[in-house]
């Protein structure tokens, strides 16, 4: 599965679990970490804890895709999903306004998702 690809098909994963204000960043020539960040909102530790664990299953099951890492999955306040390429960032609210990370990467382009208001 291509970087864009699997981009793609988390967001899906993620709009599927009601995840708000859902944004696709491409990073490739801007870092060396990944290719394409995906962050998405939910509104409890719980809805946060269910779009990570539908993207995770969804890629594992459907695309046989697995993580490098998962942390803060216990927790639910922020999950990062690894996935070498894409990487995915699950917040509560007041912790990505606090890491602010569409602010580090202002100079990202962003990538339309299919099922995302004004897409």
């Amino acid at each position: 599965m291509q970087a864009k690809e699997c981009a793609l098909t988390a967001a899906h994963y993620a709009l599927e679990k009601k995840g708000l204000d859902l944004r696709l960043l491409e990073l490739s020539g801007l870092s060396s970490l990944t290719d394409f960040l995906l962050i998405v909102t939910g509104r409890s530790d719980r809805q946060v804890q269910a779009i990570a664990e539908a993207i995770r299953l969804g890629l594992k099951k459907d695309h046989q895709t697995f993580p490098l890492a998962v942390e803060g999955m216990n927790e639910g306040r922020w999950v990062l999903l690894d996935y070498g390429e894409v990487m995915i960032h699950v917040f509560q609210e007041s912790v990505r306004h606090f890491y602010d990370l569409e602010g580090l990467w202002s100079e990202a382009p962003e990538v339309p998702v299919p099922g995302v208001e004004g897409e």
